[in-house]
């Protein structure tokens, strides 16, 4: 069930929103309008953030006694990143798995450290979040005083299937927090492990070089942005959107990655597409910008989490730590 709901969910929703599109322009769109440059120049904002991830992990295990090598997290994150393409949320376990496997490190302490890296990365989307509509709003009314369109003349846009499926997407965030939350608690059911676990969530008191732990967290979410904003430039029809309002467009699509679905595929292309409509980029346009991003970043994360399996396969394995 873990495999195939969140495939037919992701399926049902890229079916709905591509049923009538013209493949031939797609096509076009790839061999001819499409400047290359642009997506290659956004491909290492994609990598940095996941190595920058591995070095803050490693600061959070630092004061537990955890000695992970530098190469054997970095490739422990790719291979997180990687495998939650398959079954979603996998890889915040899965992780934890390598470093004991490979560099002997308890797993109940690295599940802990994961649980708090996840409130830092909420507590940071979360302030970005409300800093950035509060600044778009201004922009907001000004866009609808400019072109005459109205939040009811907006929403008038959304089919019956659009509603649908944008409380499917509600639903399916909290559901994943909800299966997220009962994870935790069953790597918790023995004394020991959730004695472990709370000394991993409690670490950031401890952590070393706190201006480091900040800096990391910051370089994760602007390289986030950049992998994202630089693709605007790929295409004619995004190229004149702003930083700000592709800013909203990235915020609403990280929200929008909490639905349990292969890398948010289906619920990202619906919510990311729909920021676009609303800053003026034709329905069409704004799907085939969605589609091409989102398909090339997804094969960028398969593509680093093939790279670590083949690493951590010539990686010696060390005993540091009683597991």
């Amino acid at each position: 069930m873990q495999i195939v709901l969140p495939l037919v969910l992701a399926g049902g929703i890229l079916w709905w929103m591509y049923r009538g599109m013209d493949w031939a322009a797609l096509s076009t769109a790839l061999h001819h309008d499409m400047r290359w440059g642009w997506m290659l120049a956004s491909m290492p904002f994609g990598v940095l953030p996941q190595v920058l991830r591995a070095l803050r992990w490693r600061q959070l295990l630092h004061p537990l006694g955890q000695q992970p090598r530098v190469s054997t997290a970095i490739n422990a994150v790719f291979l997180s990143y990687a495998s939650s393409l398959v079954i979603p949320r996998v890889g915040e376990v899965l992780r934890c798995g390598v470093l004991r496997r490979y560099d002997g490190c308890s797993f109940s302490h690295g599940v802990g450290t994961v649980v708090t890296e996840r409130v830092v990365d909420m507590m940071m989307i979360g302030v970005i979040a409300v800093i950035t509509f509060v600044a778009q709003i201004p922009v907001f009314m000004d866009f609808m005083s400019r072109t005459g369109v109205s939040i009811s003349g907006f929403l008038s846009q959304f089919t019956s299937t659009g509603y649908v499926v944008t409380a499917i997407c509600g639903i399916g965030i909290i559901v994943a927090a909800c299966v997220l939350l009962r994870r935790f608690r069953f790597l918790a059911r023995t004394r020991a492990a959730a004695t472990e676990m709370w000394q991993g969530m409690l670490s950031l008191r401890q952590v070393e070089g706190r201006g480091l732990f900040i800096a990391y967290s910051l370089g994760i979410w602007v390289s986030y942005y950049l992998h994202f904003y630089l693709t605007f430039f790929c295409f004619d029809a995004t190229s004149g959107v702003g930083p700000m309002a592709a800013l909203v467009a990235f915020v609403v699509g990280t929200f929008a990655v909490l639905v349990p679905t292969p890398n948010g595929a289906g619920p990202w292309h619906f919510a990311v597409k729909t920021v676009l409509m609303l800053y003026g980029v034709a329905a069409a346009d704004g799907a085939m910008f969605v589609l091409i991003v989102h398909t090339l970043q997804t094969a960028l994360v398969a593509l680093l989490g093939l790279w670590a399996a083949l690493m951590l396969a010539r990686t010696d394995k060390i005993q540091t730590t009683k597991l």
